[in-house]
């Protein structure tokens, strides 16, 4: 008798698992925000990265007039410029996205529309993407599309181009310690105290002395589907821009960024 409290229990305990839905797409992830229920179908599959698409041969036009919002741009291959040689000029050849895996995309960028051209105010308008060259080398860079400002048709049309500027800040903040505790924001230069700096050698310099370096880059935006009646449109890009400098210590390397974007007028 003094077992069946227990048993009980256990019964409704196993009674509880059975109910509950082994399925991702729960009761509470299909619940009325919009929010849960595509994290509930994307969550674990790598496509949070993805950018809307339209359907092939989607066209009509779209004025360029007003603001943009929503431009996602999702790089599919990066390239590395070589470093020129006597026998052989300098040329971009492939490297591989190691991190992060699944999201390197920038999404949610908004901006004026006016005047023929885009030009960005914010967004998440930056990611941090590391690549492996075919030598070997790894190359961080920050893939940006911030102060963007791309000049081009006075109509969203398949076919029209839209090429400009971009602002590329540094891959590290200024409070980032090396493995000798050397930031630009702590005060912390030689890892030695004056013996590290070794005279007047311009090596050692760059490496102690930190420098917040920021660069320029190019992006053409190639608009191939539209959609006049939602004011969406997509299309591909390619953007060229500096690598990672860490921090003035070393020389950046230019990298080609190619890829998917999608938007819609605001």
């Amino acid at each position: 008798m003094r077992f069946r409290p227990l048993l009980a229990l256990v019964l409704a305990f196993c009674l509880a698992f059975v109910a509950v839905p082994s399925d991702v797409s729960a009761a509470f992830v299909k619940g009325p925000e919009r929010g849960n229920a595509r994290f509930g179908n994307i969550v674990n599959t790598g496509q949070a990265g993805v950018c809307t698409t339209l359907p092939e041969g989607s066209s009509g036009s779209i004025n360029v007039d007003g603001t943009f919002k929503g431009l996602c741009l999702q790089p599919t291959e990066i390239f590395v410029k070589t470093v020129s040689t006597k026998r052989k000029q300098a040329e971009f050849v492939p490297a591989k996205i190691i991190s992060p895996r699944f999201n390197t995309s920038i999404d949610e960028v908004y901006g004026d529309l006016s005047g023929g051209k885009f030009t960005e105010k914010g967004g998440i308008d930056f990611s941090l993407i590391t690549v492996l060259a075919p030598d070997g080398e790894e190359f961080p860079l920050a893939f940006s599309v911030k102060d963007m400002v791309a000049d081009g048709s006075k109509s969203i049309t398949p076919g029209a181009e839209f090429t400009g500027t971009t602002f590329t800040p540094s891959y590290r903040t200024g409070d980032f310690l090396d493995p000798k505790s050397r930031a630009k924001d702590t005060g912390v230069e030689y890892a030695q105290g004056l013996v590290a700096l070794g005279g007047d050698d311009e090596d050692l310099a760059r490496e102690n002395i930190k420098n917040d370096i920021s660069g320029k880059g190019q992006i053409s935006l190639a608009v191939e589907q539209v959609n006049s009646d939602t004011n969406e449109f997509a299309g591909s890009f390619t953007a060229i821009q500096p690598s990672d400098n860490d921090l003035g210590s070393k020389d950046p390397t230019d990298v080609k960024i190619t890829g998917n974007f999608y938007g819609r007028k605001g």
